[in-house]
């Protein structure tokens, strides 16, 4: 229901800045460049969709001969004491625990290839256990929120953007990007937990945050430790060793198991083509929404309207200019891309704007692209407080990103 006044909100948006703009601004290109837009967007949601095609049919295949094999009932059994607490509605050691944790690994990792299947493949699981089909049950929530909160341990892509553009020290946002995603997290588990009644102030998830806090704390340690640059090199080598390492580890267990190996990875790939097909038409409405809003100004017209804000309350404005790839984020991953690289480029790749637009791609993750897909791959339209939740844990990323920017490089 919400994303539903989202979408209506973004045409409406759009029309009323569009009139604007023709009315008061003589702007005769803004409908043709609105009316552009719906066609490049849907254009680029097919496209999106085919190209998952691939990637889905083989990490599901994957992941099914480590259903076969038994690996996924292992992390199922090793995770069942903190995922109990997490998503108490979830039985003790079932096999969904699994996927869901291969998919929140592949995106600390940075793996976004892999982590899609993996988060489809974990969202068909809890689907099994929803008893009311087109609404979101309280554990997908919390899985969405924990993918749309963008936690990752290696931010490789944004430290090679930076490479390219001439950072004296790609590397230099390694650590803020690391603090701002874990706020965006922490924030996010907190603000589901408050809507679910979920007690988080129980032994073991203090204990599991405990961790999880010291082993950010040491990959801090690590990356201080290494030459700067050998950082994305460490980075990209151990990333990918992990990767391989998951392929041939789900392999030996199935040949330990003694099942097909071939046999099985081509029944989980069948499913691949089927569910890139699904998503279509929910990408289709997401990116149009979003190509429209962004097509008829609206975006700019809102980055004007905090800057004027934030001067007038006498609070320091330099980080406004680096607000359009933070408010382009949850909407668009690859405009937030491109809003990062225009702020580097205009600002220089080791300016404070141009620093803080990586850490804000880095803080969060797309919110409405992630619950586009995964709802849409299994038929769920009521989703209930996803959306505010993730919003939330967006706008703590945001604001955890800029303070510490200010703490690092300001």
């Amino acid at each position: 229901m919400i994303l539903n006044y989202i979408w209506i909100a973004f045409f409406l948006t759009a029309f009323v800045v569009a009139l604007i703009r023709l009315i008061f601004w003589g702007d005769m290109q803004v409908f043709p460049e609105i009316i552009n837009s719906t066609f490049s967007s849907s254009k680029t949601a097919f496209e999106i969709s085919l190209g998952l095609t691939g990637v889905l049919s083989l990490w599901l295949g994957i992941m099914k001969i480590g259903e076969r094999g038994g690996v996924i009932s292992v992390f199922s059994r090793l995770l069942s004491p903190l995922f109990c607490k997490l998503f108490p509605e979830i039985p003790k050691g079932h096999p969904v625990t699994g996927s869901i944790f291969m998919n929140l690994a592949a995106n600390m990792l940075g793996l976004d290839n892999a982590a899609t299947p993996l988060g489809l493949k974990a969202m068909e699981g809890l689907q099994e256990l929803n008893p009311r089909k087109d609404t979101a049950s309280n554990p997908m929530i919390m899985f969405l929120v924990l993918n749309t909160s963008g936690l990752t341990l290696v931010p490789i892509s944004i430290m090679v953007y930076r490479a390219q553009l001439g950072a004296a020290q790609p590397t230099d946002v390694f650590v803020p990007i690391l603090l701002a995603t874990f706020f965006s997290t922490l924030a996010g588990i907190i603000a589901v937990s408050i809507y679910q009644r979920i007690n988080l102030l129980n032994r073991t998830i203090l204990i599991c945050l405990g961790g999880i806090s010291l082993l950010v704390a040491g990959i801090i340690y690590f990356f201080h430790t290494v030459p700067r640059d050998r950082i994305d090199a460490y980075s990209t080598t151990f990333a990918n060793v992990f990767l391989f390492l998951l392929i041939i580890g789900f392999i030996l267990a199935g040949i330990h198991k003694r099942i097909n190996v071939y046999d099985a990875f081509i029944e989980g790939a069948k499913d691949g083509f089927s569910t890139a097909v699904r998503i279509i038409p929910y990408l289709v409405a997401i990116l149009v929404g979003i190509g429209v809003f962004r097509a008829s100004g609206a975006m700019e017209f809102l980055i004007e309207g905090i800057g004027r804000a934030i001067s007038f309350c006498g609070i320091d404005s330099d980080f406004v200019a680096a607000l359009p790839t933070a408010l382009m984020k949850p909407l668009s991953g690859s405009g937030a891309r491109g809003l990062m690289v225009d702020a580097m480029t205009a600002y220089g790749a080791d300016s404070f704007v141009g620093r803080l637009a990586c850490v804000f791609q880095g803080s969060t993750d797309t919110t409405f692209y992630i619950l586009a897909v995964y709802f849409g791959s299994i038929g769920v339209v009521k989703t209930r407080h996803a959306v505010p939740c993730g919003l939330l844990a967006d706008f703590a990323g945001i604001l955890a990103a800029i303070f510490i920017c200010y703490l690092f490089f300001g």
